[in-house]
């Protein structure tokens, strides 16, 4: 049987990177679109087995090219979104905007399944124009395409990361951090091998017409997410409760730095906890298990962040 073709949008990021070893290694053809294929192309070439990966550049998302694309592709996933914006209506483009497209080309094309990445917890929180518009996103998929798939993960955290490894360089520099909402905004942080490994039991499953919430082993609060960290980096940071005033200012100046620490939006997102809602399947439901602990995870390389770096006394945990 000739194997899957699997078209990638958003290929190039942290869980396309991931996803791209574990269809390759197991010899399904991948083609992985990113917009910049001179600054992506060499890390996405070195994910994959010789052969079973061609990369394409676009540089908008042009109706007929994304025809194209999707020609003599069986399945189609959608992992492009962002955590902030650079510009007013990005979150409407990407999250809205492109999803509502690439759905209405897959109901004119032969594509088989549509997975698309979402984000969990998002349903109640409607004050954050992050959240609507990933809603609106999903929305536009079930009009426009039965035969979806819409993951909704939790955090998704590993070595090359933005969350874990943020925070890791952030409170080995700084004397201490402020806990937004007291630090009680709870989550159920999911291992990205854990997180691919459901898209890829999801694909080879031929499931469809389905939202499924995915998330680790552990609900953990936002303090002791920051508690684990700094255990893992043997550092000792004072943690304290900001008020909402002061959090709102200090997302006012956060925003402006290049690569915001955090926004306006994301302080009101962070008032919602990230954890199953009860609404939809759950990646267990389905027989699709997440059993990578946050601590021993994260310990397995954040000795990056430690005093004596590899070589520091810290024991790994197994």
């Amino acid at each position: 049987m000739k194997p899957k073709e699997i078209l990638v949008f958003g290929a190039s990021g942290f869980i396309g990177r991931n996803l791209i070893r574990r269809l390759t290694k197991n010899n399904y053809k991948v083609i992985a679109v990113t917009r910049n294929i001179h600054q992506k192309g060499y890390i996405l070439k070195t994910e994959s087995n010789p052969g079973y990966l061609d990369i394409v550049e676009i540089k908008s998302f042009e109706p007929n090219k994304i025809r194209e694309l999707m020609r003599g592709c069986n399945v189609c996933v959608n992992l492009i979104g962002i955590l902030y914006e650079k510009k007013n209506g990005q979150f409407n483009k990407f999250h809205r905007l492109l999803p509502d497209l690439i759905s209405k080309i897959a109901s004119e094309s032969d594509i088989n399944q549509l997975v698309h990445i979402s984000s969990l917890g998002i349903e109640n929180a409607k004050d954050s124009i992050y959240a609507s518009s990933k809603l609106n996103g999903e929305e536009a998929i079930k009009t426009n395409f039965e035969r979806y798939v819409i993951l909704k993960p939790s955090i998704c955290y590993g070595s090359s990361d933005k969350f874990t490894t943020k925070f890791m360089s952030l409170l080995s520099l700084l004397p201490f951090m402020p806990l937004y909402y007291k630090g009680k905004t709870k989550f159920a942080p999911i291992h990205v091998s854990d997180f691919v490994e459901i898209i890829f039991q999801v694909i080879q499953k031929d499931l469809n017409n389905l939202t499924i919430e995915c998330v680790g082993p552990e609900i953990m609060s936002f303090e002791k997410m920051l508690k684990t960290i700094l255990k893992s980096i043997d550092k000792k940071r004072l943690l304290f409760p900001l008020p909402y005033q002061l959090a709102k200012l200090s997302a006012k100046l956060f925003q402006l730095m290049p690569e915001p620490l955090l926004t306006e939006d994301q302080l009101k997102l962070l008032r919602y906890d990230n954890i199953l809602s009860g609404k939809y399947k759950t990646n267990f439901e389905l027989g699709f298990k997440s059993e990578k602990k946050f601590e021993n995870e994260i310990n397995k390389y954040s000795y990056n962040w430690r005093v004596g770096g590899q070589f520091s006394n810290k024991k790994e945990v197994v």
